[in-house]
């Protein structure tokens, strides 16, 4: 509708100055009778320029998250709005200026234990549009426009946050429950945790394929591949950072890891790039310019954030102190995110071709955890048509994650963290070539406690020899 009343315009404008213009013939009435024309269509031209500079709601989006919901309007243009909160019963209301709905708005939840329960809306003061949000129980209202993007046009979002100690918020931080294919032996080892990250959702669809394939889809496939393989896997436990169509912050998916205490997150994504012949997966971890960054960060705000290394709080440190706490931890933070990288990069090389052939770094703020190991995957380029149909194939999204999954096992083989079940049940079968301070070194232990834990006594060892690896030296 604005675009014909924008093409009406244009006409009547052109033809306004063009009988303007002509030469009056007939005398004093005539211009008197032009005057009066003239003026009229002045009139209906403000009036229709009004019309056609009104934006207007074209339709709603609602996305649920365990920690709050994300309502987004579809909206023409950017326009004037004010947001606020009443009371008795709660609700938030949205006016925004010179707007018009070019459908209904109507919404109700779809159960219970919604934080959003209804949508309505109204005009307001004859050329305003008013929407209120009902919801369930208090909550903290977050607003901003977006920008067009490859799949959507301008929208207003709003951000229903869920208050501290909300019965839902509260059932929504508890642990998930894990059944374990094989029980711990011992109540005093724990499972090594692997924080999963699928990357974008919700309103944040990723880069998109050429036939339509959403990035936040296809990650989100591989990484539930992914839970359920670390899952099946004794000694180790999957925590989900995104389990549904939903968006969560950058910073929230690095705390929801840390609230966790996760070993180590991956972060999963599909690349895009203009030229449609890139291809191949890239495993990143994170830069020195993007740990710089953060442990300036993080030292710059100690006052209000404790516990943030390794269980130590910055809060009572100095500045100096504090800086050397945060670069002690990021330090071997990033050491253990390279071994990891390095590890599912090789165990990816014959499912997926690859893009970069060594493990690269970047600043992505996921990976900016100062004490979770993190790596990021690029599994494919989704703009490349080969590429993107493999992603959509059920079976290429689970040998993604068996890889994924046989790299993250590799590695923590290797170096389980003290203290948990993998760490004590760890076994060697000697190799052709293998002596035992190769092996030592490799498990990073020391020679004499190798000969303790397999009653040794000398250094001699035989191929097919199985060798019980100690937890520590």
């Amino acid at each position: 509708m604005i675009y014909l009343v924008r093409i009406l315009n244009k006409f009547l404008t052109t033809w306004m100055l063009s009988r303007f213009y002509t030469p009056l013939r007939d005398g004093v009435a005539q211009r008197n009778s032009m005057r009066i024309t003239v003026t009229i269509l002045l009139a209906g031209l403000l009036l229709i320029t009004g019309w056609a500079g009104a934006a207007e709601v074209n339709g709603v989006r609602v996305w649920p998250a365990p920690d709050h919901t994300r309502v987004v309007f579809d909206i023409s243009s950017p326009t004037q709005y004010r947001l606020f909160s009443l009371t008795n019963p709660d609700r938030v209301v949205i006016d925004i200026d010179s707007t018009r709905l070019a459908r209904s708005l109507d919404y109700d939840a779809p159960g219970d234990n919604s934080t959003l329960r209804k949508i309505r809306s109204g005009i307001r003061n004859g050329n305003d549009l008013r929407i209120v949000l009902d919801v369930s129980d208090k909550v903290r209202p977050e607003t901003f426009m977006l920008k067009p993007n490859q799949a959507y046009g301008h929208r207003l979002v709003v951000d229903l946050h869920q208050i501290a100690g909300s019965t839902r918020i509260t059932a929504a931080k508890q642990p998930v429950p894990v059944v374990k294919s094989v029980p711990s032996t011992s109540d005093n080892l724990r499972d090594i945790v692997i924080a999963i990250d699928a990357g974008h959702g919700g309103e944040d669809t990723g880069a998109l394929g050429r036939h339509g394939t959403r990035e936040k889809d296809v990650v989100l496939g591989v990484a539930r591949e992914l839970e359920r393989l670390v899952r099946g896997e004794r000694g180790m436990r999957p925590v989900m950072i995104r389990d549904g169509d939903y968006y969560t912050s950058l910073r929230k998916r690095t705390e929801k890891a840390r609230r966790y205490k996760a070993d180590l997150m991956i972060s999963i994504h599909a690349d895009a790039f203009k030229d449609p012949r890139a291809s191949g997966a890239t495993v990143y971890v994170l830069s020195e310019r993007g740990a710089s960054s953060e442990a300036a960060r993080l030292v710059a705000a100690k006052e209000n954030a404790a516990d943030l290394v390794g269980g130590v709080s910055l809060e009572d440190k100095d500045e100096l102190l504090a800086s050397v706490l945060v670069d002690l931890s990021q330090t071997a933070t990033i050491e253990a995110s390279y071994a990891v990288a390095s590890e599912v990069l090789g165990a990816m090389r014959p499912v997926a071709k690859i893009h970069k052939r060594q493990v690269e770094q970047a600043g992505f703020v996921v990976l900016k955890s100062p004490d979770v190991p993190s790596i990021l995957v690029e599994t494919a380029f989704i703009s490349n048509p080969a590429e993107e149909r493999k992603l959509r194939d059920r079976r290429y999204q689970r040998q993604l994650a068996q890889a994924i999954h046989n790299g993250v096992r590799a590695y923590f083989r290797k170096h389980p963290p003290a203290g948990t079940l993998l760490a004590s049940t760890r076994h060697h079968i000697i190799a052709r070539g293998e002596s035992l301070s190769v092996i030592a070194q490799r498990y990073q232990v020391s020679v004499d406690s190798l000969r303790f834990a397999n009653n040794l006594s000398s250094d001699q060892v035989q191929i097919g020899q199985r060798l019980l690896i100690p937890s520590d030296s």
